[in-house]
């Protein structure tokens, strides 16, 4: 597979205000882009799946989509790294 024909796998990490874990997590699902978005326990409140065609498209769907969600106080992107 040549690397610009790759399709961009990352997780994203939420927090979330009390009691909004339920609302972001259905709130990022509906986003294209988003394969899966579930609520977890921890320091997190929610991990998104997320892919795109570049970085580039990556970071403006976790910029502008997610980190606009209505109860969104933080996100951690960690990019999958295939080798």
């Amino acid at each position: 597979m040549e690397w610009e024909d790759a399709v961009i796998t990352a997780f994203v990490l939420i927090q979330t205000q009390v009691g909004k874990l339920g609302d972001v997590a259905r709130e990022a699902a509906r986003i294209p882009g988003v394969l899966s978005a579930d609520g977890v326990t921890g320091p997190y409140d929610v991990i998104v799946r997320a892919e795109g065609n570049s970085l580039d498209e990556l970071a403006q769907l976790v910029v502008v989509r997610i980190q606009e969600i209505e109860g969104v106080t933080r996100t951690l992107t960690c990019t999958v790294v295939l080798l």
